[in-house]
């Protein structure tokens, strides 16, 4: 590989740090070809962009952008590495989760995640980004809360209303 086609690769993965707020590594290095290829298309059906890419390739993207922000990812950063780009930070972890489930397999194993600032790192950590709550499933939580004292106002007063108008029709 040329001095510019790595530039040209250090830019394209600044690009997309820079884009997503979220990214997993996994080492997919004990993948076959068509599983691979399946990894690709399960990414591609849930707007997860998926890419291979060097280690000393990611690690210069990630510390020209910032490199005390993504310090705890750099020791995770060997062997075969796939990075996986979302929006939804849950998204990654639910392919990974099923992938395996489908392959009856522990791989592709999950090397570290970077979740909005904050760094998981292992493969145990899959069990923990499955279970983590989106923004708009957090909103709609809180929302749902927020409804559910207004819903029983509502419906005692409702309750009362019926009660009363039983007694004026007696």
């Amino acid at each position: 590989m040329t001095k510019d086609q790595k530039n040209e690769v250090i830019e394209l993965l600044k690009g997309k740090f820079s884009q997503y707020n979220n990214f997993y590594i996994t080492d997919t290095e004990s993948l076959t070809v068509v599983q691979a290829g399946q990894l690709r298309r399960a990414c591609f059906n849930k707007q997860v962009e998926m890419k291979v890419a060097k280690n000393t390739l990611i690690k210069k993207a990630l510390e020209s952008i910032d490199a005390e922000r993504f310090t705890g990812v750099y020791d995770s950063l060997n062997n075969v590495t796939a990075l996986m780009f979302s929006e939804n930070p849950k998204e990654p972890a639910l392919i990974l989760s099923s992938f395996r489930k489908e392959a009856k397999s522990e791989k592709p194993v999950l090397k570290a995640a970077f979740i909005n600032g904050d760094v998981y790192v292992g493969d145990n950590q899959l069990a923990v980004l499955v279970k983590i709550k989106t923004k708009n499933e957090l909103i709609g939580e809180v929302i749902g809360l927020l409804q559910s004292p207004a819903k029983r106002v509502i419906a005692a007063l409702l309750q009362n209303a019926e009660s009363k108008a039983e007694v004026v029709a007696e």
